[in-house]
Order: C-alpha cells, then structure tokens, then sequence
C-alpha cells in the first residue's frame, strides 16, 4: 500500500497517475468490490459537516488529490503529495490501459445521451475498449427503488470490471459506497464531470489554467448561477480550515 498524507480529517494516498493505475488494476485482481474518491476543495468543505460523507471516505481503497490548491496546501504542511490525480485526468488514462489489457467498463450518470457519446468517442479514441454500458439515469433516481434495481441488474448483467458513476458529489460517492456490494464491480470511481468533458457537452480549462489551479474558475464562468455559491460562499470555508492545520503544525514545533 503507498503511503498516505493526512490532512482536514482525512487520508489521501500519495501516489502518482501512473501508480494508481497499477494499484487500480490490483484491485481489480482482488475483486473486494472497492471504489475510489477523489477529493477538491468542495469535497474537503463537505467532509467536515457530513458524517456520511466522511464515513464513505473513511472506508474508500484508493483517497487520490483531485485539485490543485490540495497539492498547495500539502507543500505548506510539509507533507507535499507526488501530484494531482484528478477524476476527469484518471478517466480516459483507465480507459486507455483498459483497452490495452482487456479489462471491461461501464459508464453510469451524467444527462441523457451524454454517457453514451462520450462512450463512442473513447471507443474510436482506443481501438479494442470494452465498454459493456452506458446509462444515463433520470433525476432523482436514488429515491426510486425500482429504478436503482433496474440499474443494478443493468451492471451486474454487463460485469464490468470498472464501473465510473459520475453523477457529482457526493451523489457519486453515496450511490457506490451503498451499492457497491451489489453491484459486484471489482473497482468504482466517482468522476464528476469526465463524460460532460469527453463528449465535449463542457469544455475544460487549457492545461496552463489547470496547472496554476485556476480550473475551478474556468468552470465558474461556464455556468456562472449553479456554481457561484460553492466557489464563492461555501469553499471559502477551506481557507480557515487550511488556518486551523498550519496552526495545528506550529503547535507541535
């Protein structure tokens, strides 16, 4: 197991693309029906509040740092992580060496038609991707009993080796950590808005914006109503929460 960093409550392992890929694929091998979270800003703020949140976290095989003010914060304390591995960069990575090695997917989540185009473009992208599925699920389907068995039977009949749900946080991570025992998936991961990127439904930020950690503005200009809370009232709160751990470093000193 690779080491791990603790930071605002949690543990993320600190690991390189290419050594999650290595270390998603022994899971895969040792099919304990796991899943993987990702962690941002947004989700660091929502772990302090939500105990199920945290507890999703708590129990995930693979914590990787989705976000650059992450791998900021992690060189102030001292403790600095390899490097970002985001969901929408792990995504088409793990579809790639899955084309390569044989193992199958399925896409579940984002609106209707987009899991599936973004699931024809990867197909052309990687000659020999074994995508057994695509389903876009209608809103609120988390509440509807007969519509979760549906998707259940769906992915258990397709047997994927991975399953990526990306349906948004924590939606994504509640839905695998409930569910993860039956759906019999050897590896699920939350992926946010991979397949919006995929398809080209949201257009992501240029690399030079990624890398001085100026995505999240990116996105905000995209759809500036549904975001202006999260990144301008609620993520705020990481700042402080940032405060308390240098505090809690000096302490120590």
């Amino acid at each position: 197991m690779y080491n791990k960093i603790s930071m605002f409550g949690i543990e993320i392992n600190n690991v390189s693309m290419k050594e999650s890929i290595c270390y998603i694929e022994q899971l895969i091998i040792e099919k304990n029906n796991s899943y993987i979270v990702t962690p941002n800003v947004d989700h660091i703020v929502k772990l302090q509040i939500d105990r199920l949140f945290k507890e999703i976290y708590d129990n995930a095989s693979l914590v990787l740092a989705d976000g650059v003010p992450l791998i900021w914060a992690s060189k102030l304390l001292g403790k600095p992580l390899k490097e970002r591995v985001s969901g929408a960069d792990l995504f088409p990575e793990l579809c790639e060496y899955a084309s390569k090695k044989g193992y199958s997917v399925f896409f579940l989540g984002a609106a209707e038609g987009v899991a599936y185009k973004a699931a024809q473009i990867l197909k052309n992208k990687f000659p020999g991707l074994k995508i057994v599925g695509t389903y876009s699920p209608p809103m609120g389907f988390e509440k509807n009993y007969e519509e979760n068995e549906k998707i259940l039977s769906m992915i258990r009949d397709s047997n994927p080796h991975i399953l990526f749900v990306a349906l948004g946080a924590p939606k994504q991570e509640i839905w695998m950590y409930h569910y993860r025992n039956l759906t019999k998936v050897p590896v699920s991961i939350g992926v946010g808005a991979s397949f919006d990127f995929v398809a080209g439904r949201i257009k992501r930020a240029p690399q030079f914006i990624q890398k001085i950690g100026l995505e999240w503005f990116w996105r905000f200009c995209q759809e500036p109503r549904r975001l202006f809370k999260r990144y301008f009232i609620d993520d705020m709160k990481f700042f402080f929460l940032l405060l308390c751990e240098l505090r809690k470093l000096n302490s120590k000193d």
